[in-house]
């Protein structure tokens, strides 16, 4: 009697022990994912500081048409506007990632436009901008792949039997996957359609 007893109290402590230990592995996780994505905020933020710089820059240079320069400034202004922390405003990572695509795409049309005005390539500030935001763009595609792989981490954990029973009794969701998710961000930019209905200058 006693022998089953004290298997029972071992059977139970056990239990305990991982319950603590599936508990603590999800605070952990979580906090992985809110550090992850705090260093993409601080990339993304980077970018949207370059954005003014880049569009002065260039609107001194070239005369651009009026809508590629407000197009961007605009995409910069609804990216950051939505540049709070979600992880920690339990907001929509899709609608920050909808609205760096779209800046993304936005940048991609002003990059193909500069290419047509050779003065561009002279100014100084110019060449210096672009180098630091493809040097932007780079850290935010490294950060982005941390925060992904922390998401994943908790999703899969999140799922997984029998942790998932602590998670549903603690509330634990899944955390949302920063991906790019629109055709523009994919794929390149085409000059040439760019151009096909701009009279010759």
């Amino acid at each position: 009697m006693t022998l089953i007893v004290v298997v029972l109290i071992v059977i139970a402590l056990v239990a305990m022990l991982w319950y603590f230990a599936a508990y603590n592995d999800f605070v952990r996780l979580r906090n992985l994912v809110a550090e992850s994505w705090r260093q993409v905020d601080v990339e993304l933020q980077r970018r949207h500081e370059l954005v003014p710089n880049l569009v002065a820059t260039v609107e001194r240079a070239a005369e651009f048409e009026r809508g590629t320069l407000e197009a961007v400034v605009s995409a910069r202004d609804s990216a950051r506007a939505l540049a709070a922390d979600p992880v920690e405003t339990h907001g929509e990572i899709t609608g920050v990632a909808t609205a760096e695509n779209a800046l993304t795409s936005a940048l991609s049309h002003l990059s193909a436009l500069a290419e047509q005005y050779p003065d561009l390539g002279s100014v100084k500030n110019y060449a210096a901008l672009q180098r630091e935001l493809s040097d932007v763009e780079d850290r935010i595609a490294a950060a982005r792949r941390l925060y992904n792989a922390n998401v994943r981490a908790l999703n899969t954990k999140i799922e997984s039997i029998p942790a998932s029973m602590v998670a549903r009794r603690h509330h634990v969701s899944p955390a949302q996957y920063f991906d790019i998710s629109t055709p523009e961000a994919r794929a390149g930019v085409r000059v040439d359609r760019l151009f096909r209905n701009q009279p010759d200058r």
